[in-house]
């Protein structure tokens, strides 16, 4: 079993725009397993990393995006956040992690920006990236990629559920027959 997780953070908006935040961890190998064409590495990442930080709203958790706001800037990143991002958000799909960043921030990111600008959105990930370190919590509950065990839903719900103090919902991804744990949800 393959597994990937996101979390939803919650925080109120005064706008109405966006009432959360959809923290994302995804497990790499699922990602690569399920695509279409090859990721730019030939063997992924061993660890959760993030694919975003959506703003979301509940009748429509994929919403909003690309909103009017500053356009994605490189140079507003620090030199040590660049080094971490590089580690927790890597572009593991084509491997070119600034344009990754960009296409984050410009989709996602510029809809936040009256609660965090770029460098907020940024340093804000990669904090709760560091908090919530699904990598650590499942190899302490001995869950780890294996060719033939698989977990039920309730193994993998237990630890995360521990280790956070919330009841995360599983999302899976099929290849052939059968399911790779892609996400958890909050």
């Amino acid at each position: 079993l393959v597994l990937a997780f996101a979390f939803f953070l919650c925080f109120i908006m005064s706008t109405g725009s966006y009432v959360y935040f959809q923290f994302v961890q995804q497990w790499p190998p699922t990602n690569c397993r399920v695509r279409s064409k090859p990721c730019s590495k030939p063997r992924p990442l061993q660890n959760f990393t993030i694919p975003g930080l959506w703003p979301s709203n509940y009748s429509n958790p994929r919403a909003p995006s690309n909103c009017n706001g500053s356009r994605f800037n490189d140079g507003k990143l620090s030199p040590e956040l660049r080094a971490k991002l590089k580690i927790s958000w890597p572009d593991v799909e084509s491997g070119n992690d600034t344009k990754f960043w960009e296409g984050e921030w410009n989709k996602h990111g510029t809809c936040s920006e009256g609660m965090l600008n770029q460098m907020q959105y940024f340093e804000r990930s990669y904090a709760m990236w560091m908090s919530y370190n699904i990598t650590e919590i499942l190899k302490n509950a001995s869950i780890v990629p294996h060719p033939t065990k698989t977990w039920k839903y309730s193994d993998i719900v237990a630890p995360i559920q521990t280790a956070t103090g919330r009841t995360p919902l599983l999302r899976c991804k099929w290849n052939y027959n059968n399911q790779l744990l892609h996400e958890v949800v909050f």
